[in-house]
């Protein structure tokens, strides 16, 4: 799943999720304020690092997928928010003194989408396919880019979208079309998208109001708390058993700490439309990954609804960074 990139150091006060910026409607254009001055020899090392964190999310998606019979989907998203929330607090060490009630209202509320996003994708995945879960799950992020943009060229790619998902929900074929699904598991992957939306707008407003990863750091460890009596409702002493634990550290680090790593390694070099366009991929990374992972093959329809979905948000962020260039 798409989860949740990072509030990253660097000379601009935003740095975030898929998309920070000054504004909500730059913060839906770029997933991070990144210089463009890039030269072209230089590029294909911050690309392969996006691909690469791309990739870990959803491979460590699919591995949760595999322990959610252990310790449920609450479970483990419990123990990837602690694990996470834990190695980045030891590593960011943030400050907790000397900010607002604003400030720390924001960071809160930042906090609960991440919660939100993640424990309502985990019920996703938990019940429905990896593919067309993230499929779902990335309308989220598009929708907001045309509320913010007010502009109908985006009309017809939030359009092109709802075209990939209707020809999903239109059949039940072997794939696992949303015509097939558990209805709750595409409930959940709708509402995950939408708290993707809200973790976008939140983790854009924590980056200009704390320093570095910290506004990050102490968000993760808010979800943490939040998610903390689900995942002991759900699984109990089943998160204490050493195998799950370890594991669960496992999923923490393919789908949080590294992810986060080489994004915001990636952006000190790799200008944001770039970026934002990368990050559409992750439909069809995930297919991949729940393919090779979980066996979860996808029919021809399938495969070309989240083809569709794909090419609608790369097109919502091309139109929407070449507005902002027309401007400047």
């Amino acid at each position: 799943m798409p989860v949740p990139p990072a509030t990253a150091p660097a000379p601009a006060p935003a740095q975030g999720g898929a998309t920070p910026g000054a504004d909500p409607e730059a913060a839906v254009a770029a997933a991070a304020t990144a210089g463009s001055d890039v030269g072209r020899g230089g590029r294909l090392g911050p690309v392969a690092l996006v691909i690469a964190a791309g990739i870990s999310v959803q491979f460590g998606a699919a591995l949760a997928v595999m322990i959610m019979p252990r310790a449920g989907a609450a479970g483990v998203v419990t123990l990837r928010l602690a694990a996470a929330a834990l190695v980045l607090l030891l590593l960011c060490r943030p400050r907790i003194r000397g900010y607002s009630r604003a400030d720390w209202g924001t960071v809160v509320a930042f906090g609960v989408a991440m919660a939100g996003m993640n424990g309502l994708f985990y019920q996703a995945i938990d019940r429905i396919p990896l593919g067309p879960a993230v499929t779902l799950e990335v309308l989220g992020p598009l929708v907001l880019s045309v509320v913010v943009s007010r502009r109908l060229v985006n009309l017809l790619w939030a359009a092109l979208a709802l075209a990939g998902v209707a020809l999903l929900a239109g059949h039940g074929g072997e794939g696992g079309g949303f015509g097939g699904l558990d209805p709750a598991g595409a409930a959940f992957a709708l509402g995950a998208g939408a708290m993707w939306a809200a973790y976008i707008v939140f983790s854009a407003r924590t980056g200009r109001r704390f320093p570095q990863a910290d506004g990050l750091a102490l968000a993760m460890a808010v979800a943490a708390v939040i998610s903390l009596p689900l995942g002991i409702a759900e699984a109990g002493s089943a998160l204490l058993v050493p195998g799950t634990l370890v594991l669960g550290v496992g999923v923490a680090v393919l789908s949080s700490v590294l992810p986060y790593t080489l994004e915001l390694l990636a952006l000190r070099r790799l200008p944001a439309p770039t970026f934002a366009i990368l990050m559409s991929l992750e439909p069809a990374i995930a297919a991949t990954a729940g393919f090779l992972v979980l066996g979860q093959a996808l029919s021809a329809l399938d495969a070309l609804a989240i083809a569709l979905v794909i090419a609608a948000s790369m097109g919502a962020v091309r139109s929407q960074s070449r507005r902002q260039s027309r401007v400047k």
